[in-house]
């Protein structure tokens, strides 16, 4: 090893979902939507003018960031946003995460939270979920730097109720807490009203699955007006100019057309459900997911050989080897009703 070596900062990285280059594939690995952004957002691309880009954009982001405090009904100074929800949760660990105590987050969950961990030099612990993957508020009862957690978690889908969500948060005053909801728009009751109650709290979500700009990068976070100030102090210590100009005009499009996010959240629920009740009768097994993926498993196929199988065919999802706890789970995002009947009809032959 050369000298200069000796001081790099080696971590694992994060390995995200694949993205086949390959055309006419079901992709149902990386948990986007299957329907396209609201149709203002479209608009507001073709009014876009070029020209603009010689500018450097708002550092404050302030025309999207007033339009998620309206339509979430916070002030302005209760909303922060980044480069998709990962940049506002790596910013958030920066921030908050420095007491040298481990913070803690579930054995089973998204993946990136130790990869900041090791970033950040933050001494972190992870809470086993029980048996039907269910995160227990009283295992979070001990003495920690933090806490986050996804809700509904990933990549389970099982949604942890309110009330147990504030029991964490209330248990923890003394450090911050972080509710990931990059996938309560699916289902479950949002903890952003608890900003109002609790000042230690940080709720995190994101356009890239209910709002379909996944490719925008779009993440957000509410919390008191404390918090707030503390992440854009270190946001604009790090990066001033996060968002770029069309990526400001194309959010504050999508936040304005709540029909069509309802309209399109609807299709993915009723398309969940429908698509529970078919696994079921082929023998799968899962937990209740209340996100646009199910997290499934057979007691009689192996999910490795399924996962490749299934790619054979060009349909796509995700298997996790890791842990040995869920290598025999398949992650299966929810498309549009074509994909998921295709998937079916696949499956039906598959296990007969």
């Amino acid at each position: 090893m050369k000298n200069w070596e000796k001081n790099v900062r080696e971590v694992v990285p994060y390995v995200p979902g694949e993205q086949p280059k390959e055309k006419d594939i079901i992709k149902l690995n990386t948990n986007e939507n299957p329907y396209p952004p609201a149709p203002g957002v479209g608009r507001a691309l073709e009014k876009f003018k070029t020209d603009q880009l010689r500018l450097y954009p708002d550092p404050s982001a302030e025309e999207l960031v007033e339009a998620l405090a309206k339509q979430y009904r916070v002030k302005t100074s209760e909303v922060f946003v980044g480069v998709g929800s990962d940049d506002v949760l790596a910013m958030a660990f920066l921030t908050f995460f420095n007491s040298g105590k481990p913070i803690l987050f579930p054995d089973i969950t998204y993946s990136f939270y130790d990869v900041w961990a090791e970033v950040f030099r933050i001494p972190y612990k992870t809470i086993p979920l029980d048996e039907s993957f269910c995160i227990r508020p009283m295992d979070y009862q001990v003495d920690n730097g933090g806490i986050i957690f996804p809700n509904p978690n990933a990549p389970t889908g099982v949604l942890l109720p309110l009330e147990q969500v504030e029991e964490i948060i209330r248990e923890n005053s003394d450090v911050v807490v972080i509710v990931d909801e990059a996938y309560i728009d699916f289902g479950g009751e949002s903890a952003l009203p608890l900003i109002q109650k609790y000042e230690n709290l940080l709720v995190v979500q994101t356009f890239s699955k209910s709002r379909s700009m996944a490719g925008m990068r779009i993440g957000y976070a509410f919390g008191n007006e404390k918090i707030i100030k503390y992440l854009n102090d270190v946001k604009y210590s790090f990066n001033s100019y996060t968002m770029n100009q069309l990526t400001i005009a194309l959010g504050k499009a999508s936040v304005k057309d709540e029909a069509y996010f309802r309209e399109t959240l609807d299709k993915i629920v009723e398309t969940r459900e429908w698509t529970k009740k078919e696994l079921r009768k082929l023998g799968f097994e899962f937990e209740d997911s209340m996100s646009n993926f199910i997290f499934a498993t057979h007691p009689k196929i192996s999910a490795k050989k399924l996962f490749e199988d299934l790619k054979k065919e060009g349909i796509y999802v995700r298997h996790f080897s890791r842990p040995e706890r869920i290598c025999d789970y398949l992650r299966i995002t929810i498309g549009t009703w074509e994909e998921m009947r295709i998937l079916i009809a696949f499956l039906e032959d598959y296990v007969n």
